[in-house]
């Protein structure tokens, strides 16, 4: 073999052990190379859709490159949430799903298909919103905590509460909210927190908890009573309503959340250029703007700001599933 053949021969070899290198930092650099695929792993409509959509726009504007929002619904968010642990860690399917995606599934579902900890690579805390206890006025006399736990408590009481489903952030947080006051009631699941609302409005339940955004209109109405709303602070859409703390029952403060996630094992250089993405749709003003009119705070953290509240979140859920020995549907 002459010099010339050894020398191709050698820069080949070379480049077979580099090229995983290589072709990791294009794929960081590069990103996005193709449309970007927005995963909801539930239906058009609600929150999480709602959140994609906004930042898949924004993103697509930023980026020069479409980000498609794609619903794929069924069994309680857990289908997408096993498509995107089995995807290509590329950073072209990324997903935007809930509280119970990310941590209440795993404390409710001991055969859950994926591990929200191990099976993705979490981004970005997106937003939060605060739930609001809400009676029904016509059928509950009671005005604040003090006097609807009395109500509860009182000699044979048979009242119900609705939300928008088993294991949904609604539920778990009655749940634990029973646990703190020690009360008792039914839980009466509906497909979602319009239906829960329905009824409570036509008195087939007593009371229930809601997000703060969607509920909000019903209270201007007086179509519903808030007793309280379960932020630290009080929430500008509800300045009159107390907080929890200030109602009199302390250490009860809860958000419902939603995250974005891609597929595990994706390279540390392409996360920071996803989540630089992520981040700059979410606080984009317009976003901002948006997600204030519904109830929603932006969050936008680091991918280990959120994987340590993910924990946090998952530990507290697990305690009161266990506690209150609830069973997924």
């Amino acid at each position: 073999m002459n010099r010339r053949h050894l020398l191709r021969a050698g820069a080949l070899a070379a480049s077979a052990l580099l090229s995983p290198r290589l072709v990791r930092a294009q794929s960081a650099a590069d990103w996005p190379s193709k449309p970007v695929t927005m995963m909801v792993p539930f239906a058009p409509g609600g929150s999480s859709d709602i959140i994609g959509r906004a930042v898949a726009q924004r993103m697509t504007e930023a980026l020069g490159k479409p980000v498609v929002v794609e619903n794929r619904p069924g069994a309680a968010g857990e289908i997408g949430a096993r498509a995107l642990a089995r995807a290509t860690p590329d950073g072209h399917l990324l997903m935007a799903a809930p509280i119970s995606t990310f941590a209440i599934n795993k404390a409710l579902r001991p055969a859950l298909g994926y591990d929200p900890e191990k099976d993705f690579t979490n981004l970005t805390l997106s937003v939060t919103t605060p739930n609001v206890l809400v009676v029904n006025p016509k059928q509950v006399a009671a005005n604040d905590l003090k006097s609807l736990v009395a109500w509860l408590k009182r000699s044979g009481a048979q009242d119900s509460y609705s939300t928008s489903g088993v294991g949904s952030s609604d539920h778990l947080t009655m749940e634990l909210f029973k646990q703190l006051t020690g009360t008792g009631m039914a839980h009466i699941p509906y497909a979602g927190g319009a239906p829960a609302t329905t009824d409570l409005i036509a008195g087939n339940v007593q009371m229930s908890f809601q997000n703060l955004g969607f509920i909000t209109p019903f209270i201007r109405d007086k179509q519903v009573k808030p007793i309280l709303v379960t932020s630290e602070q009080r929430h500008p859409l509800l300045p009159d309503v107390p907080t929890a703390s200030e109602a009199g029952l302390a250490d009860f403060v809860v958000y419902s959340w939603q995250a974005m996630a891609g597929p595990p094992k994706m390279e540390p250089a392409l996360i920071d250029r996803v989540h630089k993405a992520l981040v700059a749709g979410l606080r984009h003003p317009s976003t901002i703007e948006q997600m204030d009119r519904i109830g929603f705070s932006v969050v936008a953290n680091s991918p280990d700001d959120f994987r340590t509240f993910q924990r946090r979140e998952i530990e507290r859920w697990t305690d009161v599933v266990k506690k209150g020995n609830i069973q997924a549907s």
